[in-house]
């Protein structure tokens, strides 16, 4: 399944909420059911489980225990059969502070079909296989090398990893005096040829350890005419060889040179997220130093270009943690209300400012889902950007993770 971004966004938080609450000894219970398990073996492991727990020594542990087992019964009571993806169940009695639990339960269909049936008690949630759904798995291969050096690693997703770096034995272009010249470019040559194939061989062990479904491509980087020498010499296992996308020019085979080898394969890479994320993030910069006026910043001002349907592609920060509230005036005779947007340290709402009553939040949303709803009304993009590379920080820390592409130049900006 292909998540949208306020898909993964949302789920991405969900994770996030799971992995908060945690519990005392193994008191939470993960429950992960196939499409093609049984509801009714379930039931009866988990009366088993229920049977089992009247032997824990401590009566809290023990009520809470069985409390959460019952929970679930109760849910799988309403699940006939697992639904097409399975079903993913989360309860137990969760900390609230102030030695107090309070019990917690949540069911879930996954974006991808549950593999394993699994049941784990333990103080936390399992997650592992709900993250791994999560996980962009394309990856690739990354080479770059000259003569005198190779760096090999990986690029998953948004993230770029060195696995090894080798150094040659390669003489420099000079020779030794009493070594005849011919003699000496024969011994550089297979010296070069020797390195080629070290590398090769360090490159192969690294690639063929990746899943062959995962492994979308393989990039090679360096100076010409190594980079050409190195894939033409296919010192690559046969397998890997075919996977080679493109050899490019690079200035530097350290680890520098893995990120410059990304850098410079943007058009291959078009597909991967890290690239689209960039490509819009150089957009909005763009138009934010252009005179044409097309990009604009800040949750009012996104805000207002919103309602003007002024906004093509509306870019949001996914380390953006407010909500959106309505606050409302609690005297039935007063028609007060606002929206506002708050943090999780914002103070409680003060009293009304037209007659002095209580105000109470009476709806509260994320603000991303918010201002993606907004973004689906007036037929704009949404991108959601994280900040694992440099301009997508820079959109949290100095634009406040609101900003906005424009169709038409407004008094907004």
């Amino acid at each position: 399944m292909e998540f949208t971004a306020q898909e993964k966004y949302e789920f991405k938080r969900l994770l996030e909420d799971l992995r908060s609450k945690s519990g005392r000894g193994t008191e939470l219970i993960s429950l992960y059911i196939p499409p093609d398990k049984q509801i009714s073996d379930v039931t009866a492991q988990l009366r088993d489980e229920h049977g089992q727990a009247s032997n824990i020594k401590s009566k809290l542990t023990r009520t809470n225990v069985q409390s959460a087992l019952e929970s679930v019964m109760a849910r799988l009571r309403l699940i006939p059969r697992p639904p097409p993806n399975g079903v993913a169940i989360f309860v137990g009695a969760v900390d609230v502070g102030g030695n107090k639990t309070d019990m917690y339960s949540k069911v879930l269909e996954p974006p991808e079909p549950i593999v394993t049936y699994r049941y784990h008690c333990d103080s936390t949630f399992l997650l592992t296989p709900l993250e791994d759904m999560l996980a962009d798995k394309k990856t690739f291969g990354l080479v770059v090398l000259d003569r005198r050096e190779a760096t090999i690693g990986t690029l998953k997703g948004k993230q770029v990893e060195s696995l090894k770096h080798l150094t040659s034995s390669v003489p420099g272009k000079q020779r030794k005096g009493g070594q005849s010249s011919r003699r000496f470019q024969q011994l550089r040559l297979i010296a070069i040829h020797d390195f080629y194939k070290r590398i090769g061989d360090s490159a192969s062990d690294a690639f063929l350890s990746i899943d062959r479904n995962d492994l979308e491509g393989i990039l090679i980087g360096g100076p010409s005419p190594t980079k050409e020498e190195f894939v033409d010499g296919e010192f690559l296992h046969h397998e890997l060889q075919q996977k080679i996308l493109d050899s490019l020019d690079v200035s530097y085979t350290d680890e520098s040179g893995l990120y410059e080898l990304v850098e410079a394969a943007q058009e291959r890479l078009l597909d991967l997220e890290l690239t689209q994320e960039k490509l819009i993030m150089r957009r909005f910069m763009k138009e934010l130093v252009s005179d044409k006026g097309l990009a604009s910043y800040g949750e009012k001002e996104v805000r207002q270009n919103l309602v003007m349907g002024a906004v093509d592609t509306l870019v949001l920060s996914e380390d953006l943690r407010k909500t959106r509230a309505t606050i409302r005036c609690t005297n039935a005779g007063c028609d007060y209300s606002e929206e506002t947007t708050r943090t999780s340290n914002s103070p409680p709402p003060e009293n009304c400012p037209k007659c002095g009553s209580q105000l109470e939040i009476t709806d509260e949303a994320d603000i991303i889902s918010d201002l993606s709803q907004m973004a689906a009304d007036s037929g704009s993009d949404v991108k959601i950007i994280s900040t694992d590379f440099e301009e997508g920080a820079q959109l949290y820390r100095a634009f406040g993770g609101i900003a906005a592409i424009l169709r038409f130049r407004t008094s907004s900006v």
